[in-house]
């Protein structure tokens, strides 16, 4: 169906003045089948991620963001996992609580407030319910508040003890501390622990906060007990407040661990609490409402929190392809950062789309030693970054000497970045001497041919089963890119651009067969392919325009997309296209291909590919959200700013709202006619 746009403008205060959405609305993802199949949703706060699972308190890892490691079975540096402060058992009468003894289990993840409860009944005696929290206002730490209400009179004992994963850490150090804070009483259970290869000393610490009287508590170097008795009728709460420091942060990880647990205590946990929610409550300004699809709200929803939940305004970080949900890829950060997950926080987070950009132009030094090493000039960013901005991708795969794309990935990020701020002070000090010193690289890579023509040789694209290719089309479409970009940010910034830029992206060959379908690289003759390449030169590129190259070129590679080990970014891509082109049909399509053979039980994580069990794949979250924004929404992001195209939405939705976009927070609304 054609849409009908309708575009509202005003403050972040103004647009979102109503009483939130309850339970209905999209906010909550709920599971109460304890012996289905079940895969965990991560909490996490930018800087922690925790992995809860449906074990009655069990927490299967702790992942800290750029901490990383030399790790002995990838042989390349790896995030650390934390030692984990939240792990906790608990007993009722002597008996221990699992799986077996619980009845009535049910788990909430609450998106509004990024809250993940879990309920029960335990041994038919108390009803428990516990939220795991990665407080959003103390990035390195988290929470889990209990609250036990007796069913009939029961005695229940609560024990935590640090959980220090294997083969990532030297020997660790437990030591229970007990001393006067202001008076007060305070147990603190820490434990210390150095890296595997000596890198950061790393250091948790927990302590258990009743809430009023009549808790026993009892401490060991090795554990620490919280002991309730309980009458009929009668409710208890407590928290077990941790945090995890490391000298990457901080000269003294170990007494600011203890620090950030005696800060919630004396703060209260109902004040620290508030302050999540209130930042959460501001994240959540920049917002997608999908009316008349209760699928496609839930699982959108679901990716804008879990990239919300990966990175951190102010952070100078960026977001690994698995977020804060694992190690996967070693917590490396590859194109996916750029490509797929940076542009729908710079539409609706620009805090978040800053530490992205940021991430990399802090590590420009490390780009210009590796140009320097390969023979180039200017920058070469890493196909798989690490904290020090060093190829770290596994010696076994091409990818890591290759795959050059990445270094125009980055510079389209930054020009992006000021199309949608306007911040020409940026600009001048940091994206144009970003933008330059690409250029320079391109220039240094490309190889002029007898006819005038440019290409570039010995690439792997973002198809990466093809290896060593002349001419890829991603690769020659996003050089072509970033050399225009670079020759736009010369003239804002008053400086002349070399005019061998525009010859090169000019020439820079993108080659078609006698059908007018475009290849994917010198000699493609039809191959299976890993996601979209070609595809890419239509969105985001924009190199490829004609409506009908586009439609034949689309035809023609979705055909080759491996549907059993290809990721859901390219249906994403293919959606965008297909719905800036009218086919609302085909679009929806494309948009139920790019998430729903990846989502896995009860919560509706995300996968990498049909078969893997990865979750969770914020690329395809990110892929999935610029289907939503930038297909079904029509936004674009342009040299002038943020416009919104016409487009088409499925036959279902009757409105698609998109909240808080760009620096004016505007709310853009799509009806369906």
């Amino acid at each position: 169906m054609r849409t009908r746009l309708i575009r509202f403008v005003g403050t972040a205060v103004l647009l979102w003045g109503a009483s939130f959405p309850a339970a209905a609305d999209g906010w909550k993802l709920e599971a109460d089948d304890y012996t289905a199949d079940y895969t965990g949703a991560s909490t996490a706060n930018g800087m922690l991620g925790i992995l809860p699972w449906k074990e009655p308190f069990s927490i299967r890892h702790v992942v800290l963001n750029h901490v990383f490691e030399l790790n002995d079975r990838t042989g390349v540096n790896c995030a650390v996992r934390g030692i984990d402060p939240f792990s906790m058992t608990m007993r009722i009468d002597g008996r221990e609580i699992d799986g077996d003894a619980i009845s009535g289990w049910r788990q909430t993840i609450d998106m509004r407030r990024a809250e993940h409860t879990t309920t029960f009944v335990a041994d038919g005696k108390l009803r428990v319910a516990y939220s795991v929290i990665a407080l959003r206002n103390m990035p390195y730490a988290a929470l889990i508040d209990v609250e036990v209400t007796a069913l009939q009179d029961a005695e229940a004992d609560f024990r935590t003890a640090m959980q220090v994963p294997e083969g990532e850490y030297r020997t660790s150090r437990r030591t229970h501390r007990s001393f006067l804070v202001d008076g007060h009483p305070t147990n603190i259970l820490r434990t210390d622990a150095r890296t595997a290869h000596g890198r950061y000393d790393v250091s948790a610490s927990s302590m258990f906060i009743p809430a009023g009287e009549g808790f026993g508590y009892e401490g060991r170097d090795d554990a620490a007990t919280l002991r309730l008795r309980l009458k009929a009728g009668e409710t208890k709460r407590f928290t077990l407040a941790g945090a995890v420091c490391t000298t990457r942060d901080f000269s003294d990880p170990y007494s600011e661990s203890e620090r950030q647990v005696i800060y919630i205590a004396h703060e209260s946990v109902d004040r620290v609490l508030a302050g999540h929610r209130r930042l959460w409550d501001e994240m959540w300004q920049g917002d997608i409402e999908i009316e008349g699809d209760d699928e496609a709200q839930r699982v959108v929803r679901f990716a804008l929190y879990n990239l919300y939940a990966s990175c951190r305004a102010g952070s100078r970080l960026s977001i690994p392809p698995m977020g804060l949900s694992s190690q996967g890829y070693n917590g490396h950060i590859f194109w996916d950062a750029e490509l797929w997950m940076y542009p729908p926080m710079l539409l609706l987070n620009e805090g978040i789309a800053r530490s992205m950009v940021d991430y990399r132009t802090d590590r420009l030094d490390a780009a210009r030693r590796r140009a320097s090493a390969y023979g180039y000039r200017g920058v070469m960013f890493p196909w798989e970054s690490d904290w020090f901005g060093e190829e770290s991708t596994p010696t076994w795969a091409i990818t890591g000497p290759m795959e050059h794309h990445i270094t125009a990935d980055v510079g389209i990020a930054a020009w992006n970045y000021y199309c949608v701020t306007r911040d020409r002070e940026w600009l001048r000090t940091t994206g144009w001497p970003l933008l330059k010193e690409i250029a320079a690289f391109w220039v240094s890579r490309v190889v002029r041919n007898d006819d005038g023509s440019y290409s570039i040789a010995g690439v792997v694209g973002a198809d990466e089963y093809a290896m060593n290719v002349t001419d890829n089309a991603f690769t020659n479409g996003a050089a072509k890119v970033v050399l225009r970009n670079a020759v736009e940010a010369a003239r804002a910034c008053g400086e002349k651009a070399p005019a061998l830029w525009s010859d090169i992206a000019d020439g820079l060959r993108i080659l078609r067969d006698d059908a007018g379908v475009t290849l994917e690289y010198a000699g493609y003759a039809g191959q299976q392919i890993k996601q979209a390449d070609v595809n890419l030169l239509g969105y985001p590129l924009g190199v490829v325009t004609d409506r009908g190259l586009l439609l034949r070129d689309l035809a023609y590679y979705d055909a080759k997309i491996d549907r059993v080990n290809g990721p859901a970014m390219a249906f994403s891509v293919f959606c965008v296209q297909y719905a800036r082109l009218g086919d609302a049909a085909k679009a929806e399509e494309m948009f139920r291909r790019c998430y729903r053979p990846n989502l896995r039980p009860p919560f509706g994580v995300l996968a990498e590919t049909p078969t893997s069990h990865n979750p969770y794949f914020t690329t395809c979250a990110g892929g999935m959200l610029q289907a939503v924004m930038n297909g079904f929404g029509g936004l674009e992001i342009t040299d002038k700013g943020i416009v919104c195209r016409e487009t088409a939405l499925p036959a279902s939705w009757k409105r698609l709202t998109i909240k808080g976009v760009g620096p004016e927070r505007r709310t853009y609304v799509i009806n369906n006619r």
